[in-house]
């Protein structure tokens, strides 16, 4: 019998360590209810012990046979989707359904974006798996890999989704580039004559929320090797593109096998999946968890530039490190209490320690006055406040 692993899914805690999904999981709709998500890379075992609640499938194009694409699939959907159950992971909004399209079997990506747009619904979410070999590529591993909306083909699939008001998650990539670079200025051969670099979105923009990868807490299952919590890990790409930040190593979940193996796929657990990979399915868990709320309550759900500004907002602040800098800009991790005091319309007072200072309303949340804030608010609409914690305005 598979042991319960989700002490071990540290990501799930309270800010600043995780993102509050466990918080989210108090209110009605909080675990993802009525959102549908479509994973878009290669392959997935959706016969796993851990992926048999709310999950249609893939839905397009042909699975990849390899191994490391299936396990790559597997442990993504297991970060958001795993099922409610006393044993293996939880997802963190494992009651949205999530469905997948793959890129192989001639869609490609842009096709695969398409596809899954034209099946969801407003307020639904498209992840993009993906990252691809940019103009600054070395040969070595994956450095100088690029978010793909570098490409002309996948921005305008990913416009087109962004905007039927489908969210868009698309991995900032592990190339270790700094998208400002004025190298992506340059069109590659073959591209339009119109063409403008959508790294930077004066240019343009696709209206994705691009992910890069942050440091676990220090300690997590016993490393403390990243460097301090949510600083950039060395590999993720960063700029001022990047919106949000996930755990970037550490990320326990389905698939691999180094927690749980055996001969069974099926029964596979890592603790150790990582990457801009690892770090996007958090940010599409955030982001279910909200729709959820917003749509239990009756309440129109995100827009994609909703979203992004709700990401950008809120949250726990990337922090330095050696070399790389917050400067470096990979977001914000997300904190799932706040982005929820801060969409629901709720009224937020200030407290100094002494008394009631200031009101704000929701898309105005600031700090009271005062050597001391709290954050009180009626988070269920009862007439009583449900939340008491220090803050930070964003």
């Amino acid at each position: 019998m598979t042991p319960d692993f989700t002490a071990r899914q540290a990501y799930l805690d309270a800010a600043p360590g995780g993102i509050d999904a466990r918080y989210a999981w108090t209110q009605p709709g909080g675990g993802g209810a009525g959102v549908r998500i479509v994973d878009i890379e290669g392959a997935w075992r959706f016969t796993h012990e851990d992926l048999t609640q709310n999950q249609g499938g893939v839905v397009g194009g042909t699975q990849s046979t390899d191994l490391g694409w299936r396990n790559h699939g597997t442990a993504v959907v297991g970060v958001f989707g795993s099922d409610r159950t006393t044993f293996g992971c939880t997802g963190i909004c494992p009651d949205a359904n999530v469905r997948a399209i793959s890129i192989f079997g001639g869609l490609g990506s842009a096709g695969a974006i398409c596809q899954a747009a034209d099946m969801l619904n407003s307020g639904d979410i498209i992840l993009i798996e993906l990252h691809r070999s940019g103009p600054r590529s070395t040969g070595n591993w994956q450095q100088g890999f690029i978010a793909i909306e570098w490409w002309p083909d996948d921005f305008d699939a990913i416009r087109y989704a962004t905007s039927r008001g489908v969210i868009v998650v698309e991995a900032a990539g592990n190339g270790a580039e700094n998208l400002d670079d004025p190298t992506y200025n340059t069109p590659a051969p073959g591209f339009p004559s119109d063409w403008t670099n959508p790294f930077n979105r004066a240019n343009r923009d696709s209206g994705a929320i691009v992910v890069g990868a942050g440091a676990p807490p220090p300690g997590t299952h016993g490393r403390n090797i990243y460097g301090p919590d949510r600083s950039r890990l060395d590999f993720s790409n960063y700029g001022a593109l990047i919106d949000a930040q996930g755990w970037g190593y550490e990320v326990t979940t389905c698939g691999y096998g180094d927690l749980q193996g055996g001969s069974n796929e099926d029964f596979w657990y890592t603790d150790e999946f990582s990457g801009t990979s690892s770090a996007s399915p958090i940010v599409v868990g955030a982001l279910a968890c909200v729709q959820g709320v917003l749509r239990t309550r009756g309440v129109s759900p995100l827009s994609p530039p909703a979203a992004r500004n709700l990401l950008r907002t809120t949250g726990s602040p990337q922090q330095n490190a050696p070399g790389r800098p917050s400067s470096q800009r990979i977001g914000n991790r997300p904190n799932l209490r706040e982005m929820l005091v801060f969409q629901l319309g709720l009224i937020v007072y200030g407290w100094d320690g002494t008394q009631m200072t200031t009101k704000w309303s929701t898309g105005d949340i600031g700090q009271g006055t005062g050597a001391l804030n709290w954050l009180v608010a009626d988070v269920d609409g009862d007439g009583k406040a449900e939340l008491l914690q220090p803050w930070n305005s964003p």
